[in-house]
């Protein structure tokens, strides 16, 4: 069953085959999580909003309130980037993507490599980069993590943060070059 697309893994499910949705999930975990993770910067409450955000999930296909435009695993971080949004306003804080902790954010994603110096300079690489997008104001980290790792488009980050487009795309030209700043200043190469 692995070998069907998306479409027809929903289709599947639709039709009663809950086995075609654990695929789905599986496929998409990883991203999901890290893309809560990376909003929430704690590991039990990212794991509590994902299995919320599976159980919204599950409850709006059987309601049939997902329309397919291709972009399932879009439709899943947003309810996701929602649930963290509301859980932020609940606890009244002003923060939607928080700082990192003395974990990397890099290590909740799964990176398989056979060489062990290229492992360690990845988690190099990803540390320092972990430490500038600590240092950008809230809205230019938030667009380039949701531009950079969750893949969405900047018509899709501004409906996601009740932006303009115009604004997305600013936020995300003035993040790359506060980035690019700090790395001249540190005289860094990634």
């Amino acid at each position: 069953m692995n070998h069907l697309t998306e479409q027809q893994l929903l289709m599947q499910y639709a039709n009663g085959d809950p086995k075609a949705l654990e695929i789905l999930i599986y496929q998409y975990k990883d991203k999901i999580f890290t893309s809560i993770y990376l909003m929430v910067k704690d590991r039990h409450l990212a794991e509590d909003i994902f299995q919320d955000t599976f159980i919204k999930v599950i409850d709006r296909l059987k309601n049939e309130q997902y329309i397919d435009e291709g972009k399932f695993v879009h439709w899943i971080i947003r309810i996701a980037h929602n649930l963290c949004i509301d859980h932020f306003r609940k606890t009244k804080s002003r923060s939607f993507i928080r700082k990192t902790d003395d974990r990397d954010i890099f290590d909740t994603i799964n990176i398989e490599d056979e060489d062990g110096g290229h492992t360690i300079e990845r988690r190099q690489s990803h540390d320092r980069v972990r430490k500038l997008l600590d240092k950008l104001p809230e809205e230019q980290r938030e667009v380039i993590i949701l531009r950079h790792y969750a893949d969405f488009s900047f018509a899709e980050i501004a409906k996601l943060t009740q932006t303009s487009i115009n604004t997305a795309l600013g936020r995300m030209r003035y993040g790359l070059m506060n980035l690019r700043k700090m790395m001249k200043e540190k005289q860094m190469a990634l």
